[in-house]
């Protein structure tokens, strides 16, 4: 009877020093993945304050509302926009597009122009937008 009575004392598994070092491992885990993305420290150049001589290669298409086409600050047809884009495209190959389209233009227009790009083959292209600020 006495045999019976201490088998009934050890039914239960403590856990508590498994759980210990499940805490353990686990802060040891946070500890090295929060020093591992924290990264270099370097000292960063300053950039200078003078305007950039450089012209920046990026073309601005914008669609007004009234759906007129403008090459950077010039209006043009979808003719003209083609022809001069082309001969922007044989002095650069990696010609980058920037499409600004007002907010209440025809959809159409846009994919036209979009449309008109891919047919001269120019592949870097960007969709400018405005941020939502709340």
């Amino acid at each position: 009877m006495r045999y019976h009575e201490e088998l009934e004392e050890y039914n239960e598994i403590n856990v508590t020093s498994m759980l210990d070092l499940a805490y353990v491992l686990l802060i040891v885990f946070i500890i090295m993945t929060t020093a591992a993305v924290q990264g270099v420290a370097v000292n960063l150049p300053k950039a200078s304050d003078a305007p950039s001589l450089a012209k920046p290669k990026t073309k601005a298409i914008t669609i007004t509302a009234d759906g007129t086409l403008f090459l950077d600050t010039f209006p043009v047809s979808m003719e003209q926009l083609e022809s001069t884009l082309q001969q922007y495209r044989a002095a650069d190959p990696n010609l980058p597009i920037v499409i600004k389209g007002d907010a209440s233009v025809q959809y159409q227009k846009v994919v036209d122009v979009l449309a008109l790009l891919g047919r001269i083959d120019i592949t870097q292209i960007g969709l400018v937008t405005q941020n939502l600020v709340k």
